[in-house]
């Protein structure tokens, strides 16, 4: 049924965004954190999305095609669904930026302490574009629904 499709591509971007909101939260949670366990201020973290098309190449449509002709294969349709969904959680790598306080215990030997490469302006901009998508998914969902509800009502 391409309704449940539908539903599918709506549910990826909302998890996509859902993590995104989370991995900005982190972000600003750590903007003072200036040691971590690895050594160093904390360093930004981004999250790297990706368009799901939902359409087999032709390789795996021949490959499918062949099993459903020798009977090791029912469905011959789509295996993924179209969508979005996160490739990876990436470090920003951007200089870290120095505040000179020789007091600080995490200063180096010229007094310099470095502070984690996350600015607040751009969280609170990404934060805001991640919870416009989210609401633009739940909309669409919402939408998806009351089609659905109206198709079923014609049944009657």
């Amino acid at each position: 049924m391409a309704f449940l499709s539908s539903i599918n591509i709506i549910g990826s971007g909302i998890t996509a965004q859902h993590l995104r909101l989370d991995v900005i939260s982190e972000n600003v949670t750590n903007i003072n954190t200036t040691r971590t366990g690895e050594g160093g201020p904390y360093r930004r973290k981004v999250t790297v999305l990706q368009a799901q098309d939902g359409r087999n190449t032709f390789r795996e449509a021949m490959m499918r095609a062949q099993l459903f002709r020798n009977g090791l294969v029912r469905n011959v349709g789509h295996e993924v669904t179209g969508g979005v969904k996160v490739v990876d959680i990436g470090e920003d790598t951007s200089d870290f930026k120095l505040k000179y306080d020789p007091t600080d215990p995490d200063a180096n030997e010229e007094g310099y302490v470095e502070l984690p490469n996350v600015d607040l302006v751009k969280e609170i901009t990404d934060a805001m574009a991640a919870s416009q998508a989210y609401s633009a998914n739940v909309t669409a969902f919402n939408v998806l629904k009351s089609v659905v509800s109206a198709g079923l009502e014609i049944g009657r």
